[in-house]
């Protein structure tokens, strides 16, 4: 089970856009994440054949997970997650800080 998952708040702790929040928009295999309006590059696509023009795009690059850190819903603060059984046995996710269990949205 993963400690960040897709729709997650989290804040970015190092790097180019250290400070900011944002959502995740996707993980990108198992040890990045997708997170929206972080890490934006410029990409070159070039002219085609069929008439279309070349352009210059901007994208969200990946993150890698270590630089991300997961808002916990119910105190909106930095956490760290933890795991724990629920007395039908089920594992979920748990901040540290809080002892509340963390949902998805």
């Amino acid at each position: 089970m993963l400690k960040i998952k897709k729709g997650d708040t989290v804040a970015i702790i190092a790097g180019k856009d250290k400070g900011k929040e944002s959502s995740v928009l996707a993980m990108v295999g198992t040890d990045k994440v997708l997170v929206e309006k972080v890490n934006v590059v410029t990409k070159h696509i070039k002219p085609t054949q069929g008439g279309k023009k070349g352009e210059r795009i901007t994208v969200e690059a990946p993150v890698h997970i270590s630089n991300v850190m997961l808002i916990d819903p119910s105190t909106k603060k930095k956490t760290r997650v933890g795991f724990a059984f629920d007395d039908k046995g089920t594992k979920m996710r748990v901040g540290r800080k809080s002892g509340k269990e963390i949902t998805s949205k």
